[in-house]
């Protein structure tokens, strides 16, 4: 069995949703973000994928 599919990979993308959660934003903030190419995301069919490791660096690069 490969690792993802017996759980065991490590998270390599995250949602929009989870980018919503993790921010504390609106889920149509974070479709703003991504819109504007903040960071590397894909899109599959109907549904968005952002890199992690571009987020976390995105993230890491502001100032709170």
């Amino acid at each position: 069995m490969s690792n993802l599919q017996d759980g065991n990979a490590a998270k390599r993308v995250y949602t929009v949703e989870e980018i919503s959660e993790i921010l504390g934003i609106s889920r149509s903030a974070a479709y703003e973000l991504v819109k504007k190419d903040e960071f590397k995301s894909v899109r599959i069919g109907a549904t968005i994928r952002i890199s992690k490791s571009s987020f976390d660096a995105w993230l890491d690069s502001r100032e709170i």
